[in-house]
């Protein structure tokens, strides 16, 4: 266990590392919980769906700079999901899920 005189420098490092995590978050994802958007694909069985729609284990669909390019349309595919298929996602789950995609597959900036 570190001595008393080093914790506040764990914590300064503890908070650099924190701040350094949040400004890579697009401004469409503030807030956001990919961790949950994650949960969300599961219980939705979001891939299987797409497995069943396009092949293999439904990952394909996430190809970044094919159908999807920014995160306007990243977003707009999931609500066309949510709408379509009616899953019952609230607009703040869309967003989770939206951010869980761009953080595992797409890595929008802004």
């Amino acid at each position: 266990m570190p001595h008393a005189p080093y914790r506040p420098m764990v914590l300064a490092a503890a908070l650099l590392l924190v701040g350094a995590a949040s400004a890579q978050t697009p401004d469409a994802f503030k807030g956001a919980n990919p961790s949950e958007g994650h949960r969300l694909m599961n219980d939705r069985q979001c891939d299987a769906c797409h497995a069943q729609k396009w092949g293999r284990d439904g990952k394909d669909v996430y190809r970044p700079g094919q159908n999807i390019t920014t995160i306007k349309q990243l977003r707009k595919k999931v609500n066309q999901c949510n709408t379509g298929l009616n899953l019952n996602l609230f607009p703040e789950e869309e967003t989770d899920i939206a951010a869980w995609l761009n953080e595992s597959y797409y890595h929008f900036k802004h």
